[in-house]
């Protein structure tokens, strides 16, 4: 018969504590010294006759070991291994020539953020590993990996259901330590979820008071937590709403929930990336329930900021310009709904797609084609939504090559180039709509004073199209920038200063020989 082992918190039902030799467990802690006092706690929950080993990394066992008499297994084989990628190489091999592994529990104390710099496809390459290996020689695994940034690793996990028998972390959050389980399968089902609020006694981990004896699914859909911001100054609507000085604190709130409604403000453009973390361990860890709402308090998204916060799970986003009465009434109409859009699990996959196009200004014809069609080939943007392709003829008596020293992008993924007598120009995420807008905003002067002929392409097809014609031009027709020369723009002259263009002014004499400097 199989032994069932046991995690090291008391009063934790036995639908959330079993671990079965056969499969591997993982257990997130926020702090080393909780993820010591955890496994501790777990080798002293185990029969006497258990089979047991404790395995520490970059740390001496013995210093870490520290049981009660009478209490855990009679005999706990202690063993270290280097805190770097190739000792998990080696983990099996090694424990196999010091001891026969079946149904044995071993505990992996893993470094402190021990994993930061290890990829996930290694990462998923040795859990797969380490799966078959203890399914075959029917022993269970239990790691346990302190670190105080485990979230980005804590979403990849979610999706290694197939590897993972058991996904869980222990946190702190103010003076009470949350235990989060979002999967654990043993003998008595699957059970997923679920949130506890842990103690310690005597330095004992158990199960707080309040909690229920019973595994039961929680509801909190009335509740709504906002940031102050969201209201103008207003106090809250019901008992229902809870508000929030800052968005770290409303986030750290947001994760004990499992079906509120959590509203975010958005002042400045540099908030993005953080509120999309936010949002995306949100979503990751808590699950599709949850109602999730950025307002955008002044002017400062654009359509890929939208479209990231969307991407990493945003219900909604409430543009700048709604009154607070339209702000209330989308908040209502996103009550009751569950959020049924795919979030990756790396968020860094979603980070691309704000400058998916690392460039700008002048590329050759061979480079503008390749960063084109990047662009073109990125699945995670939206269809006929990755830029306008525009192709500019200069009017007699400007050649091309002058016409380029007019273009000025100012955003990064603007590209141009020259050819065939053409300045082709991408504008990454413009809608076909803002052209002109954009195109008053690269040029200093009208367009029609420049370009006699403009052609436009703004759908993936025509644009693909447009690059196979692009590509089969030969490198003779390739057109090259002029030699950059210090000073004002002879063409203009006029000298932009990276935001503006600036006349310069000339020297005019007027008649009795007097000068003056006009502009």
């Amino acid at each position: 018969m199989k032994p069932i082992f046991t995690l090291g918190i008391q009063s934790l039902w036995d639908e959330l504590s079993h671990m079965p030799a056969g499969g591997v467990w993982w257990v997130n802690v926020d702090r080393e010294t909780d993820a010591i006092n955890l496994v501790n706690h777990t080798l002293a929950a185990q029969d006497k006759k258990s089979r047991a080993a404790l395995i520490t990394m970059g740390s001496d066992p013995n210093k870490i070991i520290n049981l009660e008499a009478g209490h855990g297994p009679d005999k706990i084989h202690l063993f270290s291994m280097p805190n770097h990628e190739n000792g998990l190489s080696f983990f099996t091999r090694d424990l196999l020539s010091a001891i026969e592994p079946q149904h044995y529990f071993l505990v992996l104390l893993c470094a402190n953020n021990a994993w930061q710099n290890i990829s996930a496809d290694n990462l998923r390459g040795w859990l797969e590993k380490i799966h078959a290996w203890t399914k075959y020689h029917d022993c269970t695994l239990l790691i346990v990996n302190p670190g105080n940034n485990n979230d980005k690793q804590y979403s990849f996990l979610m999706g290694e259901y197939r590897s993972l028998f058991g996904l869980s972390s222990l946190r702190t959050q103010a003076d009470i330590h949350l235990y989060d389980v979002a999967f654990w399968f043993n003998e008595k089902g699957v059970s997923a979820r679920q949130q506890l609020i842990v103690e310690q006694n005597n330095g004992r981990w158990k199960i707080a008071q309040q909690e229920q004896a019973s595994v039961q699914p929680r509801s909190d859909e009335k509740r709504i937590l906002s940031n102050v911001m969201v209201l103008e100054g207003a106090p809250p609507l019901s008992e229902h709403w809870a508000l929030f000085d800052n968005n770290e604190a409303l986030f750290s709130e947001a994760r004990t929930t499992q079906a509120a409604t959590i509203i975010f403000s958005l002042m400045q453009n540099n908030q993005i990336e953080g509120l999309a973390r936010h949002i995306h361990t949100l979503r990751r860890q808590r699950g599709s329930a949850l109602k999730i709402i950025v307002r955008e308090k002044n002017a400062s998204l654009r359509a890929t900021d939208e479209r990231l916060l969307l991407g990493c799970g945003a219900n909604m986003v409430i543009p700048w310009n709604a009154p607070l009465s339209r702000c209330l009434t989308l908040i209502e109409s996103v009550q009751g709904q569950q959020f049924n859009r795919p979030v990756p699990e790396d968020i860094a996959a979603l980070l691309t797609m704000t400058q998916p196009l690392k460039l700008r200004g002048y590329q050759t014809w061979d480079a503008f084609c390749d960063a084109v069609n990047t662009m073109l080939s990125n699945t995670l943007l939206p269809t006929d939504g990755k830029g306008v392709l525009v192709a500019l003829r200069p009017v007699p008596g400007i050649r091309v090559e002058q016409a380029l020293t007019l273009c000025r992008p100012n955003r990064v993924g603007d590209i141009m180039t020259i050819g065939d007598n053409r300045l082709m120009l991408f504008l990454s995420f413009c809608r076909i709509n803002d052209l002109d807008t954009a195109l008053n905003h690269i040029f200093p002067l009208p367009i029609p004073d420049i370009f006699s002929n403009r052609v436009v392409w703004f759908e993936d097809n025509q644009i693909a199209a447009e690059l196979v014609q692009m590509r089969a031009l030969v490198p003779e027709k390739w057109g090259k920038p002029l030699p950059v020369i210090d000073g004002p723009n002879p063409i203009l002259n006029a000298e932009h200063n990276g935001q503006s263009w600036r006349r310069i002014p000339q020297p005019h004499r007027l008649p009795g020989g007097a000068s003056e400097q006009t502009s």
